[in-house]
């Protein structure tokens, strides 16, 4: 079974739960509308990496989405990241041989995140997204940054059995 990032559900508003995630190790990678940086990740974790280790694929894989919102959003351009196991610390976890392939740190954060299943083509995603930040304006829940695609399963999994999760991180939540 794929280790999935753990995370608390603060509250649920609508079809948004708003959550706290712990401290992540991610693998990144630049990405385009292709997904490109998949193979490059896949490569690190089946090891591409200084100690030639396998690392054990993790759920969400997340890739940054372009999608205009009315809130002041910074874009960071295209990435797809991969989480890393719990298991691993910054001192412990394996460094990429590939130069295209960085290991970044999230630190603890508050995320609103809202549920679908099926393929992520751009037209649902940007349904999700704007029901997402209707969502949150409605309940007056401040945004942090730029949303995120989560997506939960393999590609060889039916679209009715997939998991996906548009997120963006907010303003701490009472």
């Amino acid at each position: 079974m794929t280790e999935t990032v753990l995370y608390a559900v603060l509250k649920k508003i609508d079809a948004v739960e708003l959550r706290r995630y712990p401290q992540v190790i991610f693998a990144v990678t630049d990405n385009d509308e292709y997904d490109s940086g998949f193979n490059r990740l896949f490569q690190y974790i089946t090891g591409a990496n200084k100690t030639k280790k396998s690392i054990a694929m993790t759920a969400p894989v997340v890739t940054s989405e372009k999608i205009a919102m009315t809130a002041p959003v910074v874009t960071h351009g295209d990435y797809m990241a991969f989480a890393l196991p719990a298991s691993y610390t910054k001192d412990t976890v394996p460094i990429p041989t590939n130069p295209a392939v960085r290991i970044e740190i999230q630190p603890e954060r508050t995320m609103a995140a809202i549920r679908f299943s099926g393929h992520t083509p751009n037209l649902k995603i940007q349904k999700q997204t704007q029901t997402l930040h209707t969502s949150l304006q409605q309940h007056k829940i401040s945004v942090k940054g730029e949303p995120v695609l989560m997506r939960y399963n393999s590609p060889f999994t039916p679209g009715f059995l997939r998991r996906n999760e548009v997120a963006v991180e907010v303003a701490d939540v009472q």
